[in-house]
């Protein structure tokens, strides 16, 4: 893993979201908005759910 030629060492939070299939890029868009980048989509509970991983750098 390299890190930036600042030397400084990026870190990353993490967050999991229930996406609901009609309302997905209200959601994500959302949460974009605050910085979050979407890392992957995967099947939730149930066939109506989705999760969706993101992650956004500390400052």
């Amino acid at each position: 893993m390299s890190t930036p030629a600042s030397g400084a060492r990026r870190t990353f939070e993490y967050a999991t979201v229930p996406l609901i299939t009609h309302a997905t890029k209200a959601i994500l868009d959302t949460w974009g908005e605050d910085g979050w980048e979407l890392v992957q989509v995967v099947p939730g509970p149930n066939p109506e759910q989705l999760v969706a991983y993101l992650k956004r750098e500390r400052v």
